[in-house]
Order: structure tokens, then sequence, then C-alpha cells
């Protein structure tokens, strides 16, 4: 099947729709409210509308396409939202492996009409248990020949999240030259198989996938929790000494990441 999609000749333009929505979480302690006002000024600042402007450039680039028009803005108290409307660019040759990690710029095409890409941030902290979080929602859809896929990699490096939600769909159905129609023009059997190891190594991965829906999800979490990282303002021992508090808050971190993972509080 996947070898007959790679050589199908189709009527006219490729109608099928690939819709890929990125919904990730980053977290962080932060033990007071000055702390918890500095993380959401250093979230605003670092993911701001001109940033999350330039990720989705390099995503544009990435997947080959054009941008018509951006809209963004950055909101108060926080959080920014940035869309983009793309087109096509001319097809220069077919990747090697369609089902296979990107971005590889150069070797990667796309057929592009009617797109977009938009992200959508929210930055919070709790008031009481000294958990911050940030929350990013992006979605990119293209039609044509190639996949949004092709930018998971480039997408989860820039924003390094502790939880990851991947939707995939494939929408529509487009026509070869005799006529029957196709629901689907490349190989899929997971979101994860567009994943790079190195990526996949930091994070505990499951999938739940609707073949006959041409629907696919893949939940990420990260495995291992350096409190280096989640300390907001320094290093865990400068900020914390006491290596007791050190390991409730690090036990804190793990909950809220697997409350978040599995969609439900701990008891």
């Amino acid at each position: 099947m996947a070898n007959r999609f790679k050589k199908l000749k189709l009527e006219g333009f490729n109608n099928l729709t690939k819709s890929l929505s990125f919904n990730l979480y980053d977290v962080c302690y932060a033990r007071n409210s000055n702390e918890r006002k500095d993380y959401i000024a250093y979230i605003d600042e670092e993911y701001n509308a001109a940033r999350l402007t330039a990720i989705l450039t390099e995503v544009t680039s990435i997947i080959g396409a054009n941008i018509l028009n951006i809209a963004r803005q950055d909101y108060d108290p926080q959080g920014a939202s940035v869309t983009m409307l793309i087109s096509e660019q001319p097809i220069e040759r077919e990747p090697e492996n369609p089902e296979s990690p990107g971005p590889v710029p150069e070797a990667v095409v796309a057929h592009l009409d009617k797109s977009h890409i938009c992200v959508h941030t929210y930055p919070e902290a709790h008031p009481y248990n000294g958990i911050a979080s940030f929350r990013a929602d992006i979605d990119v859809s293209t039609c044509g020949k190639i996949s949004p896929l092709r930018a998971l990699n480039y997408l989860i490096h820039s924003f390094d999240a502790d939880v990851i939600s991947l939707d995939y769909r494939v929408r529509g159905f487009t026509r070869d030259v005799e006529g029957t129609k196709h629901y689907i023009d490349h190989s899929i059997t997971s979101i994860q198989n567009f994943i790079s190891r190195e990526i996949l190594q930091d994070y505990h991965a499951v999938d739940v996938n609707n073949y006959q829906e041409t629907l696919f999800n893949t939940k990420m979490m990260r495995k291992e929790i350096d409190l280096d990282h989640y300390v907001f303002g320094g290093t865990a021992k400068e900020r914390i000494p006491s290596k007791r508090d050190r390991e409730k808050i690090r036990k804190r971190l793990s909950d809220e990441i697997q409350e978040i993972f599995y969609l439900r509080n701990m008891e």
C-alpha cells in the first residue's frame, strides 16, 4: 500500500487535508509569589508573539511552504497567539521514506494551499503548592502531498516540554487518474515513527490510533526529573538546601506531570 501511494498519479490537485494538533505542558517549581511572578514574566518573554512567529516561520520552511499572512498578539496579563496563512511551493522531489523523522529541509517537498499554522500559549501558576506551568497549543493544517509531521522534531526541541499530546488526522479524499478515491496518500503506523530516537528515549510514549478513521494519537511524558531543570531562579541545592525538601518537591512535580498526562487527579 505504501509503495502504491508513492507512485500515486492524481486526476487533479491533492485534496487531502492533514492536521497536526500539538498540545504540550512545561512544569516548574516556584516557591513564593515573587518567583511565580518571575516565572510568568520569563515565559511571557521567552514565548512572546515575536518568538512564536520565528518558531512558526521555521516550521513553514521545514514543510516547504510560503507565508501569505501573519496575525499575532501578546495578551495582558499573559499569553500570546500567532496565526499564519500559508500556501504551496513548487515540488522538487519526494522524501525517500515518507514515514521517517524530520526535519531535513532540503529533502522535504510540499504542495500546500488553503493551509494554516497557529499557536496559543497559556502560562499559569498555582498560588499554594508552588507549581507553575506553561501550556502551548499548536495546530498545523496542510493540503497536499506532505504532512506537517515533518516538523515534529523541531517543534518538540523548541519547547522542551514535560508532557506532550499529539493528534494527527487525514481528512477528505483525493482521486487518482482512474477516478478511485484515496483517503490517505502516505504510510503511517504511529506518530512516533516521525520522532527521532534521541527525543523518544527521554519520554514514555503511548499510542491510541484509529486506522479506519485515519486518526492517530501519541502521548508523551518525560521519564526523569532533574530538579535543577524545574527549580526556577537557581540550582536545586542553592534554592532548597534540605535534601528531604528537595525529594518532596521532586514528588510534587512528578505527581503534577502524571496528573496532566493521565488527565486525572491523584488520590
